[in-house]
């Protein structure tokens, strides 16, 4: 009873540990994402603007923005629209247009539109207020005509000492919400009054995250800055880096990272989901606890029978004390010989015990060498090439080349993807699976290999295959193929380290109706020594070698319905050869 109550205050305690410790980790793993996340999106908001800042300034300096504002003169006015109508189709502005002191627009870059500006009065407008008293002004609103939200940049327009009108271009985000919406999280910028202005949730748009005055509110709807609907409170609840949203009944809980945005007053805010972090950090947390509850209830477990045992002895010898005073001396003799073979069976029955125990411990440890020394054998092609894309990607956004650092951040998912698959088929490689019957495309199978091979097999690997070939449709996993093709390819370049001239060649060959890749170098070749368990587990040609590599490649080939073998030839260097199935 005693042990029992152990172990469950135990497991209590591993809970309530685990719990805390998990939550922790979910917590800093989500905020470090949350922070590169927020600084992405703030870099890619500050590229979008800076384009536009420059525009009004440049265009209150155009000869005919002074002759339209300074008389009527219907030709200035025409060839003003047009230039402005260029000029925001080739920035892609939203709009820009020109209103007199009065606040009336007199052209503007929808002028052919039936939502042309063109005879608006923007007078009640405060960029437009701003800017005749300031000089220039920015302004978060929505579009009064077009009932489209964006960023509104004014500047006055002056001729000596007379304020003639004001130049404005309209700046909307919808590219820029568009690429926040695809990363997980939400994104978010507010103002100074913390009313969200530019959102990957559209349903977020003017809603806010803090309670306002009813000044300000009454402010807001005589401007029409956020249009006539009452301004509703944002679904969620930010608390310092912590942050809840509330869908129905379920509250999903987020971390937040912020940083001021390159609007007057505004702060950008990235939301991040805590479940799936939160989730994997409580597995491993399960792990530790179920291994040490395992611990624990094995030792338990011994105790108690140690207890029986010693119980057993002590009943035992006394029914024989028992016995022996009222038996005459024969049963006495009887007696002994009992006890003598009773000593020699509890001696077998330790022996038996220990080694069992003795056997499942190795058992035990050699499962976990394999696994351990097979994940650190497969898994270091695609960590070297994650390394590569994520410093090249560093240089492309100091360079603010984002498209092609995004296709490096692709490419990063795509490697993390491959080594999941890896470790899932080395936690299956002790039993037997049936093979899945997919397809892979031989081409993308040797594209990927090459890719992550890499510069080291830039200049030494030729492939030889023809067009027809690389659309052949194979019968297996690609990420799988890829693996053994990596495999035999990575081989082969260490065998030819040091080879004047090395040369690793990759040829595709029909073969009674299946395909075949040959994979050779010029390399010493393979030891005659070790040829017959070349495949064999931990055997290895390789001075410090794990030995594992051909051993799991021959597997998953065979679990195709394919074979890896090496040509028994006397050639110069080693070719394998290693056929597969044609879908």
């Amino acid at each position: 009873m005693l042990i029992l109550v152990g172990l469950a205050v135990a497991t209590l305690v591993f809970i309530l540990v685990g719990s805390r410790w998990a939550t922790s980790l979910a917590q800093e793993e989500a905020d470090q994402i949350t922070a590169q996340e927020a600084e992405t999106h703030r870099g890619l908001l500050v590229s979008e603007l800076q384009k536009f800042r420059l525009l009004p300034l440049v265009l209150a300096e155009f000869p005919d923005v002074a002759t339209v504002l300074g008389s009527r003169n219907a030709a200035a006015e025409r060839r003003l629209n047009e230039q402005l109508e260029l000029l925001a189709d080739r920035t892609d502005a939203a709009a820009i247009y020109l209103l007199d002191n009065s606040g009336v627009t007199r052209v503007a870059s929808n002028w052919r539109l039936p939502t042309s500006f063109v005879g608006q009065n923007y007078g009640f407008r405060p960029y437009f207020k701003n800017a005749m008293r300031t000089g220039e002004s920015e302004l978060f609103a929505l579009g009064t005509v077009s009932g489209r939200p964006g960023l509104y940049l004014a500047r006055r327009v002056n001729r000596g000492s007379q304020a003639l009108g004001t130049i404005i271009v309209k700046v909307e985000f919808d590219k820029v919400e568009a690429d926040w919406a695809r990363n997980d999280g939400i994104s978010f910028v507010t103002d100074l009054r913390g009313v969200i202005l530019i959102t990957s949730v559209p349903a977020w748009r003017f809603t806010a995250t803090a309670p306002m005055e009813a000044a300000a509110l009454a402010d807001l709807r005589r401007t029409l800055q956020f249009g006539p609907n009452s301004l509703r409170n944002a679904p969620v609840n930010l608390d310092g880096k912590a942050a809840t949203i509330k869908v129905g009944r379920l509250t999903r809980h987020y971390r937040v990272a912020t940083f001021s945005a390159p609007l007057k007053g505004g702060r950008l805010y990235h939301l991040f989901p805590l479940e799936e972090p939160l989730a994997a950090a409580r597995r491993e947390a399960l792990l530790w606890a179920l291994g040490a509850l395992m611990l624990i209830g094995g030792s338990g477990a011994m105790a108690m029978r140690q207890r029986d045992k010693q119980r057993f002895l002590r009943e035992s010898r006394e029914a024989l004390q028992l016995e022996v005073a009222r038996q005459t001396t024969e049963l006495r003799n009887a007696n002994e010989r009992l006890t003598q073979e009773s000593y020699e069976r509890e001696e077998a029955t330790a022996k038996f015990l220990a080694a069992r125990d003795d056997l499942a411990r190795a058992s035990r440890l050699g499962t976990l060498g394999q696994i351990t020394a097979g994940v650190a054998h497969e898994i270091n092609q695609p960590i070297a090439a994650i390394r590569t894309f994520a410093e090249n990607c560093s240089a492309l956004i100091k360079r603010n080349r984002m498209p092609a650092a995004l296709e490096n951040l692709g490419r990063i998912v795509s490697l993390t993807e491959r080594i999941g698959f890896i470790t899932a088929e080395l936690r299956s490689f002790t039993r037997r699976k049936t093979p899945t019957p997919v397809q892979a495309e031989l081409g993308s199978i040797l594209d990927g290999s090459m890719l992550l091979l890499g510069a080291d097999a830039r200049g030494k690997v030729t492939i030889r295959a023809s067009a027809a070939q690389r659309r052949r449709v194979l019968f297996g996993d690609r990420i799988r193929l890829e693996q053994v093709l990596i495999n035999l390819i990575r081989n082969a370049l260490d065998a030819v380290v040091g080879t004047p001239d090395p040369r690793v060649n990759v040829s595709v060959l029909d073969h009674e109706g299946d395909l075949r890749i040959q994979v050779s170098d010029n390399g010493p070749g393979v030891d005659p020594a070790i040829r017959e368990t070349l495949f064999a587990p931990f055997e290895s040609a390789k001075p410090g070698g794990l030995g594992l590599g051909l051993a799991i490649a021959r597997d998953i080939a065979r679990e195709f319905d394919g074979d890896l073998t090496l040509e028994s030839g006397m050639t110069p260097g080693a070719t394998f050869h290693l056929t597969l199935r044609i879908a």
